[in-house]
Parts: C-alpha cells; sequence; structure tokens
C-alpha cells in the first residue's frame, strides 16, 4: 500500500511538471505575444494574474486541509510557492523594458524610433489622458529604483540596461526552495 502511494505522488508529481512545461511552452507565448508594446492598466494586469492562477489552481489540483479533511483551493501565495516563477505580470514588464532598449538603441532614421519619438498633433479627447507606453516603462522603472534620469540614456549602457530587466523580471519572486 506504501509502495503505491509513492507511486501515486510520483505520477502526480510528473504530471504536475509535463503541464507547467505545456503551459510555459504552448499557453504563455500564445497569450503574451505582442506584450512589448502593451500599455497595461492596473486592471489588465489584474485580469492577467487571475488568468494565470486560474491556469496554476488546474494544474496543481485542490488541497486537502490537515485540520477539517476537506478539500479546498489552493490560495494565490501557495500557489506562487509552488509555481516559483516570475507570474505573468512580471514577465510582461521584463519583455517590455527589453524592448525599450531595443528600441532606444535603434538607429534614428528607423520607423520605430520615429514612432518613439513623435509627438502627434491634433486635439486630445475629453478627460483623463490615457497611460502612454513610454510611461508604462517609467513606471517599471520607478518599481526597480532606476527611475533617475532619462531612460533612452540609460538603456544606452547594455550591461546595466540588461540587469534593469533581470531586476524587473525577478522583484518578488521568492527562491527555490532545497530540498532536504
Amino acid at each position: 500500500m506504501l509502495l503505491f502511494g509513492a507511486e501515486s505522488f510520483v505520477f502526480q508529481f510528473a504530471i504536475q511538471n509535463l503541464t507547467i512545461k505545456i503551459y510555459r511552452t504552448i499557453i504563455l507565448p500564445l497569450v503574451l505575444y505582442g506584450c512589448e508594446t502593451w500599455t497595461l492598466t492596473l486592471r489588465e494586469e489584474r485580469r492577467l494574474r487571475v488568468f494565470e492562477n486560474r491556469v496554476l489552481r488546474r494544474v496543481f489540483g485542490p488541497n486537502r486541509d490537515e485540520v477539517t479533511g476537506e478539500w479546498r483551493k489552493l490560495h494565490n501565495e501557495e500557489l506562487s510557492d509552488l509555481y516559483s516563477l516570475p507570474n505573468i505580470v512580471r514577465v510582461v514588464k521584463s519583455r517590455r523594458m527589453r524592448w525599450a532598449g531595443h528600441v532606444a538603441r535603434v538607429v534614428e532614421r528607423r520607423g520605430v524610433y520615429k514612432v518613439l519619438v513623435a509627438k502627434p498633433e491634433g486635439k486630445r479627447p475629453l478627460g483623463r489622458p490615457r497611460l502612454k507606453w513610454e510611461d508604462n516603462v517609467n513606471m517599471d522603472l520607478q518599481e526597480v529604483g532606476g527611475g533617475c534620469g532619462d531612460w533612452m540614456e540609460l538603456s544606452q549602457d547594455r550591461d546595466s540596461w540588461r540587469a534593469l530587466v533581470s531586476t524587473v523580471m525577478n522583484l518578488g519572486v521568492p527562491k527555490m526552495r532545497r530540498s532536504s
């Protein structure tokens, strides 16, 4: 009986690893296609986290409560401990930062650079101005403490910019626990 329980646990662990690999190699690239150009609002960030937590709850399944013996859904903190990789919002922010570095370093006559520095003419609609892509880049930089100065000048030094991008990716990610 004990052997059957251990085999069941190993089988369940293998299935979880396989579904995590499927999620990371098939589902995430589909969901995040073109995310480098997104301007995310807090509502959209929340919806992305809800999507990821829903997928992870399907992968890891319910948990049996040791006190009551009843099955329950995993809490968000438990999911982040089990997944132990950067959440989907962190991935979007780091990809946006990486793309911002590329755009800032391209030649001035390239189209993508012209779009970045262009000042559109005409009247804006009434109300609060919509969030711009560059505003998101500035907010991401302020999160990691790199908000001093112009981000386009910061991105010219590839090594320091790469360090900022990896900091954005790994901000708030728990370290992998050692198995004893």
